[in-house]
């Protein structure tokens, strides 16, 4: 293989409006805390009027000192920055259910944010998932800004795609439905210039154990095994992310500054507050690191929130905006009172059934040093994208039913003993999300495990290949909450891992078909064994001790600011503002209400073009974002092959009594996991 130091490329002229000498003026329209994927975009489109002054405010570095590494797709693998300084390193609390383990959090840390150091997935929720967080809106004005109807235009917005060579197309049996994507956006959808020959026996296993191939994954439908979009420039095969595809072509624009190295300590108030008696944002505080001078700088305008799952409540707290038992703990004024700030936090979890194969991976190209002269490029744009999303009738066959009458059964138990507060707004927002999720998402055909296959490699060789399951609409909820008054110091994540018992059987189900597949034709031809878990493992008890040593997060932490209404611990209204300010919107995957069975870059990016455009409605008397509600039918789990076939258990209806965690078996899978 040609080195990678024959790959990297020129360095570009500066960025449209990155500082670079620290000189930033003393007040801007808008002021947005965060430079990562939602803080890029709307700095990029707010900007786009030349009256309209904005600043972005970036704690990590500008990117430019490893761009090389940043732009090859293929890093996310082979030379991750991940536990290096462009990394927040974010630690979980012991969780309880498994074994005590802390698992790390890594999110990225410089312009870009995790769009930076992610795995690249493009995917999107389904219409019945985006339709179900409108309707968890009752009465709000801008509701159907979040239907599926309105979020599927802004997330073509942001799109341009390129369709696949038909040598690629065919190599991985491709589908898709160029309806269904945008063509002028600034962020590039494609796939790899280079596919692992084995990816093309995916769809034609998942077929065989009744999970039919998705036609058009993209459109709404995001269930059965497809080829996903990845982030991937094809014109030179780099990584297309938020500062690449909305920063860095921008002619000059005066009106725009981007600092990065750039903490944002706090929101700065004003002494009165407006007619209506909420908080005026006056501006933020900021600073470059922990023992540098703290700054200040004015909002005219605004005050933008796009911190992330983790930055944007970290910052609401330390500005007095938060659950008040929380602030007065730490003697931080309490400027309005929300008990949402931090709760309702959910995440994918996930771990893998791997096996020893014959056929060429990922891991194996790369490491036999063969590749021709010319090829290495394209190949380094080969990530993981062999992906599917099981419904519940794939998991449990004919006892999804039953499954779905024991969570309903669990409600009131589930609300007095999983949840982390007693404060009775956050028991009702969690209920509102359990029953949305029970009610509307379960028992249809929208996936409730994410089946991805892995080919760069695993701690066992690089003649091993994974299949990851990941749990996708957990019933679990965390939070996070500060524990002292520096903002440098992380908060406190709890995201309370497992603790309903549906999940764990959920999860374990997933696994069972990650199991089967490796068992299955065409793709068992080129299975030598299964590694691990291996054929100890063979019991419901045995699976389930197995998996709680061994999960660890799919890095999709969101619902942390969750757009609901007040009353139910929401944070944020359906015009993105803080509940109690006048002044002070959040944009990023804390304002989710529930979980996607999706990467979450695809609909940040599409939340993010939605709020840029109501942010110009209000102040630039355009007309209001789309505000058809999408009419997307619920439809059923349907299953093709047997119960037997699809990995359903008729022995989990005995199943939600979970045995007590049996001890933790700490496990490193330090890049084997990337799946962002």
């Amino acid at each position: 293989m040609r080195p990678l130091s024959a790959l990297l490329y020129a360095a570009p002229a500066l960025a449209a409006g990155i500082v670079y000498n620290d000189q930033i003026d003393a007040a801007y329209d808008f002021v947005i805390a965060g430079g990562g994927l939602a803080g890029l975009v709307l700095a990029s489109r707010l900007s786009e009027d030349s009256n309209t002054t904005v600043l972005v405010l970036e704690a990590g570095a500008s990117g430019d000192a490893v761009k090389s590494r940043i732009d090859i797709p293929g890093n996310a693998y082979y030379s991750s920055l991940l536990g290096t300084t462009y990394d927040w390193q974010y630690v979980t609390e012991p969780q309880a259910r498994l074994g005590n383990r802390q698992l790390p959090w890594p999110r990225g840390k410089t312009l870009g944010g995790s769009t930076a150091v992610n795995g690249l997935y493009l995917v999107r929720p389904s219409a019945l998932e985006v339709d179900a967080w409108s309707q968890l809106l009752p009465g709000q004005s801008s509701a159907a800004a979040w239907s599926w109807a309105s979020l599927f235009e802004a997330m073509k917005k942001s799109e341009n795609f390129t369709e696949p060579s038909e040598k690629i197309k065919n190599a991985g049996r491709i589908m898709y439905d160029i309806t269904s994507h945008g063509r002028s956006g600034p962020l590039h959808y494609s796939y790899p210039g280079y596919i692992v020959p084995i990816v093309g026996n995916w769809t034609a296993t998942l077929d065989w154990i009744g999970i039919p191939p998705s036609p058009d994954a993209n459109g709404g439908s995001g269930w059965g095994g497809f080829i996903a979009t990845s982030s991937i420039n094809p014109t030179n095969w780099t990584r297309s992310y938020s500062r690449s595809a909305y920063i860095d072509p921008l002619g000059p624009r005066p009106n725009l500054a981007i600092l990065p190295n750039a903490t944002v300590t706090r929101i700065l108030w004003a002494p009165q507050k407006d007619g209506n008696g909420k908080a005026i944002a006056s501006g933020v505080e900021f600073a470059s690191d922990r023992g540098a001078p703290r700054r200040t700088v004015n909002a005219r305008k605004e005050v933008i929130l796009a911190g992330g799952a983790i930055g944007s409540p970290n910052i609401a707290m330390h500005s007095g905006i938060g659950p008040r038992n929380v602030l007065e703990r730490l003697n931080i004024p309490v400027v309005y009172e929300l008990p949402g700030v931090g709760a309702h936090l959910q995440d994918h979890l996930a771990t893998e059934v791997v096996f020893r194969t014959t056929a060429e991976t990922a891991a194996s190209i790369r490491n036999s040093d063969q590749l021709d002269n010319g090829t290495a490029a394209p190949f380094l744009s080969f990530i993981n994208s062999a992906i599917a999303y099981a419904n519940i009738t794939d998991l449990f066959g004919d006892w999804a039913p039953t499954f779905q009458e024991e969570l309903r059964a669990n409600l009131t138990d589930s609300l007095n003993r999983l949840s982390l507060t007693t404060d009775d707004r956050v028991k009702k927002g969690y209920q509102a999300v359990y029953e949305m999720t029970m009610n509307k998402l379960l028992m249809s055909q929208v996936g409730q495990v994410e089946l991805l296959f892995s080919l760069t490699g695993t701690s066992s060789g690089s003649d091993t290949i994974a299949i990851q399951a990941a749990l996708q609409h957990p019933f679990s909820q965390g939070h996070l909450y500060i524990n002292t008054t520096d903002p440098f110091d992380s908060p406190v994540i709890d995201p309370n891992y497992l603790a309903h018992d549906g999940d764990i059987l959920m999860l374990r189900e997933g696994l069972k078909l990650a199991r089967k597949l490796g068992q299955t034709q065409p793709l068992n031809a080129s299975i030598v064994e299964e590694v691990s878990p291996g054929n100890a493992i063979q019991t419901d008890d045995d699976w389930d001790g197995w998996l709680l040593g061994k999960v660890q997060t799919e890095y999709h932490p969101g619902c942390t600011m969750s757009m609901l209404p007040e009353d139910h611990a929401g944070v944020v209204d359906s015009d993105l503002r803080l509940y109690g300010t006048s002044n002070v919107r959040v944009a990023d995957s804390s304002i989710f209400p529930i979980q996607f069975a999706a990467h979450l870059m695809a609909p940040t990016y599409g939340m993010a073009e939605q709020a840029a455009s109501v942010i110009k409605a209000q102040y630039n008397g355009a007309p209001p974002p789309a505000s058809t509600v999408s009419t997307s039918a619920p439809g059923s789990a349907t299953q093709t092959g047997s119960p037997s076939s699809s990995g359903g258990n008729t022995n989990g209806a005995s199943r939600f009594g979970i045995a007590p965690m049996i001890g933790s078996v700490v496990v490193g899978l330090a890049g084997c996991l990337v799946m962002w």
